[in-house]
C-alpha cells in the first residue's frame, strides 16, 4: 500500500526543481493514550492542546507532555466528529468533519463559549496569530480573519503547477504551514503567502510498534523551545523529532 502512495505522491511532486528533502531523527519520545484518536495538536504554556476524532468519542484534551497524563477534557456533543483545533488567544477552535459547525472553547476552562459555521469538511487548522488557516482535505488552505472567522482567501497547495490533495492535520511551523498528506507518512513545508510547497519530510517509519495504530496524524511546535512533536491517530507515543536535510 504504502509503495502505490509514495508512487502517487510523488506523481505530484514533479517538477523542474523538485523540492527539498528532508528526513528526521527522533530525540525523544513520550507516551500517549493509544485511544486516542489525534485529529488536532497544538503545544501551549508547556502542555499539549489536543483534539480528537469520532463520534461519539471526539473530546478536547488538556494532556501532559511528559507522561500524557490528561490533566483536562471536555466532550464533544455525541453527533460530532471532531477534527482539528487551535489555540488562538484565550479561545480554542475545534472543527468538526462533515457537520460545518465548528465550537469555540474557554482556553482556561474548556467551558464552550461559542460556536462558527463553514461550508463543506473540516480537517485541520492553525494560525499565525492574526490569521486562521484551515484544511479540508482538498488541496485548498481557507484562510479566515482570526477576530470574525470569515473567509477571506485561498491558497491551493502547489508543486510548480501540480496541486497537492488530502491537505490534513496543520501546524505554523517558524513562517510556514507544516501539513500530514493523509494516508501516507510524509508532512509538506508550505508556503502560507502562496501555498508553493517548499519541503518534503519523510516521517516513513517513525512508529516503531505500529500494530494497531492508524496513520499519522498530529504536528505540535514549541514555538520556545524550537521543539517539533508528531504523533498519529491511536498512536501509542508522540515523538519530539528533528528534522534533518536528504538534499
Amino acid at each position: 500500500m504504502y509503495l502505490f502512495l509514495f508512487v502517487v505522491l510523488a506523481a505530484q511532486f514533479v517538477t523542474t526543481q523538485p523540492p527539498v528533502r528532508y528526513g528526521y531523527k527522533v530525540v525523544k519520545s513520550f507516551a500517549h493514550d493509544a485511544g486516542a484518536f489525534t485529529q488536532g495538536l497544538e503545544y501551549r504554556d508547556g502542555v499539549l492542546i489536543e483534539g480528537t476524532g469520532l463520534k461519539g468519542q471526539s473530546s478536547l484534551r488538556r494532556v501532559k507532555l511528559e507522561t500524557g497524563q490528561v490533566l483536562q477534557k471536555v466532550d464533544m456533543p455525541g453527533q460530532f466528529f471532531g477534527e482539528g483545533i487551535t489555540v488562538l488567544k484565550d479561545r480554542i477552535l475545534q472543527l468538526t468533519w462533515q457537520s460545518g459547525v465548528g465550537l469555540i472553547y474557554d482556553r482556561k476552562t474548556f467551558k464552550q463559549i461559542g460556536q462558527f459555521k463553514y461550508p463543506g469538511e473540516g480537517w485541520g487548522l492553525t494560525n499565525d496569530g492574526k490569521q486562521i488557516f484551515m484544511s479540508d482535505g482538498t488541496s485548498e488552505i481557507r484562510v479566515w480573519d482570526a477576530v470574525t472567522l470569515k473567509e477571506v482567501r485561498r491558497i491551493t497547495v502547489r508543486n510548480g503547477k501540480n496541486p497537492i490533495d488530502q491537505i490534513n492535520e496543520i501546524e505554523f511551523v517558524e513562517g510556514e504551514i507544516y501539513a500530514n498528506v493523509w494516508q501516507t507518512d510524509y508532512i509538506l513545508r508550505i508556503s502560507p503567502a502562496t501555498g508553493q510547497l517548499l519541503g518534503i519530510i519523510d516521517m516513513r517509519g517513525l512508529l516503531d510498534s505500529p500494530q494497531g495504530a492508524d496513520v499519522l496524524n498530529g504536528i505540535a511546535y514549541d514555538a520556545v523551545g524550537k521543539r517539533l512533536f508528531v504523533t498519529g491517530k491511536l498512536w501509542p507515543k508522540i515523538y519530539q523529532v528533528e528534522i534533518t536535510r536528504v538534499r
